[in-house]
């Protein structure tokens, strides 16, 4: 490992100012080292720093903090760590509190369900997805379906797996009476791929709404809503940093808060409400939608992690990422069987232009049968590798990338009404040797070229397996090789 260290810093030099996130990862992160761990699946969540869980504990158990619904001492004192942390949100983001607030929800998910279920979807207003979406911004079309709005999708090129802006600004110039919504990925969960900011603009100079979907992007990127001015966005705070886990955001402009029209109400959530007049009055701002009683126990702590956050630097985390994800793309593609045939096909770009350290791809046999990407999984977990497979709630993407057709969903979908992915996979795969799935691995602050190093030592154990084969072989964490089953 040591050479190959010596001509990777040659290749990515940036690399070597980086090296304080090797400090970090010792201080704060060795569980990592001690359980010989390679944690690769940022995508799907951050790490948690020592401190930040320390530094939580230590701000619990320094007062007493009850519901915030209240005037007691105790409503007062959580009331001032949930409303230091909104502000510390968006300061974060760069949000002037004069024109944006920050919903806080129990996830990104939850944040985009707030607007769908609330804009006013009805038979002259439109809703413009792009095939790039995580499974819960698509959901929204169920809201717009079933209150008679029209529902398109802008595609995607082929084969970086890039918004096709030609195609989007045709879609963005439709002229409609009613309102408007564009959504989209600031970053692919898919992919990687960091879809132009641009399009923000570009959409809302042309009478759309925005919601631009922050969940992959953020962890790695300073968004600045002073410079992208979207309507809404939605943020995971546990894939930013990792802790705490059951918070997420709705960051969102006070003027287009005012455009939606919530379908029901809760305490905590109106001014006023009476059963005899059957009336009720929202409160304002945030509070009309934050439902029930938020977490107030865990808010306080997404200040700690958005202060560590900074701390460490998103312009370091994002240089070690880029040279991280450069080396493993290289690395992957010049991966070759005996015979010469490749074994890795990545999904989307395979320079670091314009992408994130989210790599999703599949392995193949010398004679170019796909390997099972779960089979891959159970191995990959053998040796202590956190990666994850399947579609990762991001269909369209994937779809594209496989030249998955209507009338191919169709036919699986007419196949029988038990549908699943296990089952459309292999209903795919005999439909012309294609996959409905994938692996991925990503990157995130403390990566080290030894993760990286050992990922790529797995897949170069896979070298020369057959896809009948590899449903017989383990994987020796030593000498980070496949071997077959008794050998």
């Amino acid at each position: 490992m040591d050479e190959a260290f010596r001509e990777f810093l040659g290749a990515w030099p940036a690399y070597r100012e980086t090296m304080a996130l090797d400090d970090l990862r010792a201080r704060e992160y060795a569980r990592l080292d001690a359980t010989g761990h390679v944690y690769l699946d940022y995508t799907g969540g951050g790490l948690y720093a020592d401190s930040q869980v320390r530094a939580h504990a230590a701000l619990l158990g320094s007062e007493v903090f009850g519901n915030p619904h209240s005037a007691n001492p105790a409503s007062q004192a959580s009331t001032r760590l949930v409303e230091r942390a909104r502000r510390a949100v968006l300061d974060w983001f760069d949000a002037d509190p004069g024109t944006h607030t920050v919903v806080f929800t129990a996830n990104a998910s939850a944040a985009i369900k707030l607007v769908g279920e609330a804009y006013p979807f009805g038979p002259e207003a439109s809703l413009l997805l792009s095939y790039d979406n995580h499974n819960s911004v698509n959901g929204l079309r169920e809201y717009a379906c079933c209150r008679g709005a029209s529902v398109d999708y802008a595609p995607l090129t082929m084969p970086d797996l890039r918004i096709d802006r030609a195609a989007l600004l045709a879609r963005l110039e439709a002229r409609t009476d009613g309102p408007r919504l564009f959504a989209y990925p600031a970053q692919s969960n898919f992919s990687g791929v960091e879809h132009p900011l641009a399009f923000v603009e570009e959409a809302r100079a042309r009478g759309w709404h925005v919601l631009l979907d922050a969940a992959a992007f953020a962890p790695t990127n300073r968004l600045s809503l002073r410079q992208v001015p979207a309507d809404f966005v939605s943020v995971s705070f546990y894939k930013m940093f990792g802790y705490p886990t059951g918070v997420g955001c709705l960051l969102a402009r006070l003027s287009s808060l005012a455009v939606l029209r919530r379908p029901w109400f809760a305490g905590g959530t109106v001014n006023f409400a009476t059963v005899h007049a059957r009336r009720h009055l929202l409160a304002p701002r945030e509070a009309g939608f934050e439902d029930g009683t938020v977490d107030y126990l865990g808010i306080p702590a997404v200040q700690i992690g958005l202060e560590h956050l900074g701390a460490v630097g998103l312009p370091v985390i994002k240089a070690r990422v880029r040279c991280l994800a450069g080396y493993l793309l290289r690395e992957l593609l010049a991966m070759r069987h005996d015979n010469g045939a490749p074994m890795c096909r990545i999904y989307g770009p395979v320079t670091t232009e314009a992408r994130g350290g989210t790599i999703t791809f599949n392995l193949y046999d010398p004679e170019g049968h796909l390997l099972d990407y779960r089979r891959v999984e159970e191995l990959a977990n053998e040796a202590g590798i956190s990666l994850r497979t399947g579609c990762f709630c991001n269909p369209g993407a994937g779809e594209t990338a496989e030249g998955i057709t209507d009338e191919d969903v169709q036919a699986a979908l007419d196949s029988g009404e038990d549908m699943s992915l296990p089952r459309f996979m292999q209903f795919i795969q005999h439909r012309g040797g294609r996959s409905a799935g994938a692996l991925r691995v990503s990157l995130g602050i403390v990566s080290n070229f030894a993760d990286a190093f050992r990922l790529l030592a797995f897949v170069r154990g896979l070298r020369d397996q057959s896809r009948l084969a590899i449903g017989e072989v383990t994987f020796d964490i030593r000498s980070c090789r496949v071997i077959r089953d008794g050998a």
